[in-house]
């Protein structure tokens, strides 16, 4: 079972990157073939088993002979491992299914998020409703319901949030994306026992992630906008994986 979540986990790695890179760009992610980047080779299906077809061609394609991102490889290992090791800590539980989500949808978000800017709604929108599935096997009916009324309210406090930034900063302070984000954060961590405390928690949290980056930023590059997302959501699989950690937290706010 670990050895299949690991291929498994390759494939969809390899598929999570076309979805970052093409939809930002309004590219068909379904119906169009893989090319090489450079002579626009259509690509045979064994120049696309991952991991293994990259380290066999030596990064390069077949074709031209031009170098092949790296970025591929690094994917398909990362996506593969994070399957593993879910599977590992988890198990074959439901709590693995809400890992692999979230998962999912950071991984996706990571290079939408950091090639473009961009956080994609279909993700989003995705991730949800499995969520929302999963959870209902979880705690049923009404502890599904009170999830996403904690989506709904953490949603809104980062909308309220937002305009707060934008009134301070004359400018847009949060992206539209990081704001629906706050949705399926809320609704990962809200469960009927400890309120949206979690996904508070977890909002602290990114900040202090997206704090050296946004240094970095600011005095190495001399940008001033970053990608919240990564940080929005890679806090939010954090917590959720070390639930029982962060709990010792859960005073700090018990008006929620």
């Amino acid at each position: 079972m670990a050895i299949l979540l690991f291929i498994i986990g390759a494939i969809f790695g390899s598929f999570y990157l076309v979805i970052g890179t093409r939809l930002p760009k309004g590219e068909n992610v379904i119906n169009d073939r893989s090319r090489c980047e450079y002579c626009h080779k259509e690509l045979k299906w064994y120049e696309l088993i991952p991991i293994f077809s990259y380290v066999i061609q030596k990064g390069k394609c077949n074709n031209c002979g031009k170098r092949i991102s790296i970025e591929h490889l690094i994917m398909e290992i990362v996506t593969a491992s994070i399957f593993l090791i879910g599977y590992l800590y988890f198990g074959l539980t439901l709590k693995l299914g809400i890992f692999l989500v979230i998962v999912s949808v950071t991984l996706i978000i990571f290079v939408s998020d950091f090639k473009y800017m961009i956080i994609l709604d279909s993700p989003l929108v995705i991730g949800s409703i499995l969520i929302i599935i999963i959870r209902y096997f979880e705690v049923g009916f009404n502890g599904t319901l009170y999830s996403i009324f904690c989506g709904i309210i953490l949603f809104f406090f980062m909308f309220l949030i937002k305009l707060l930034g934008d009134k301070m900063y004359h400018r847009e302070s949060l992206g539209g994306g990081d704001i629906k984000l706050c949705f399926l954060i809320g609704l990962t961590l809200g469960y009927p026992d400890i309120g949206i405390r979690m996904s508070l928690i977890a909002l602290i949290f990114s900040a202090f992630l997206a704090l050296p980056y946004a240094v970095a930023t600011i005095y190495l590059i001399k940008k001033n906008e970053l990608p919240y997302g990564p940080f929005l959501i890679s806090s939010m699989v954090i917590v959720f994986t070390f639930i029982d950690k962060f709990s010792n937290l859960l005073g700090l706010f018990d008006i929620f």
